[in-house]
């Protein structure tokens, strides 16, 4: 599967965010990647603005260029706001529910997780990471990938933070995706409405 494969404490540095989890790269250089990076910067362009915010979102999901176009062409096409929608797409991704229940440590491992055939969907495996849930399914660790070290300690790593959408039982290691979450409940730094506005063009 094509992922991006590049520097990632770069890309932090970047955008001034943990886009791939926490960063020691951030704490120990709180500016922007580069020679001219602690000096002072040129004012950006509405365009960079708009491009920056799109590669934001690209790099926080895991999601590459093609599959990101036709996630907002899907979210377009739909009744309703297509910025909102697009991020609702992007939550609803099974790779990111794994990682939201804290299966996996980052979203990167939990598409790995997904492709070795680590976690199954109502019951049936899915080796898809981009597979979108639906209100009601049953996200689970298979049986014989309960005892996985990565798994156990992932889980019980996992900060106290849950979110009103999902649903996980530790001791079934089951969760459940109930709905799609609105706007307010998704806890990304991301400004959707540049998106918007850079496909609009």
């Amino acid at each position: 599967m094509a992922r991006y494969r590049g520097p990632r404490a770069k890309i932090a540095r970047k955008f001034g965010e943990p886009i791939f989890g926490p960063s020691k790269a951030l704490q120990k250089k709180a500016y922007p990647p580069g020679q001219h990076g602690r000096g002072r910067r040129k004012k950006q362009s509405e365009y960079s603005m708009q491009l920056a915010e799109k590669q934001k979102a690209k790099y926080t999901y895991g999601v590459l260029e093609k599959q990101f176009a036709n996630l907002f062409e899907k979210a377009s096409r739909k009744k309703g706001i297509t910025g909102t929608l697009l991020l609702q797409f992007l939550e609803s991704r099974l790779d990111n529910s794994v990682f939201r229940m804290g299966i996996a440590p980052t979203r990167r491992s939990a598409r790995q997780l997904i492709l070795h055939k680590h976690i199954s969907v109502n019951g049936h495996v899915v080796n898809i990471p981009s597979y979108q849930l639906k209100s009601g399914d049953l996200v689970a660790v298979r049986e014989k990938s309960k005892s996985l070290e990565s798994i156990t300690q992932s889980l019980l790593s996992h900060s106290s933070r849950s979110y009103s959408w999902l649903e996980w039982d530790n001791s079934l290691m089951t969760g459940k995706f109930n709905n799609v979450p609105n706007r307010d409940e998704i806890p990304e730094n991301i400004q959707e409405q540049l998106i918007v506005e850079l496909y609009s063009k």
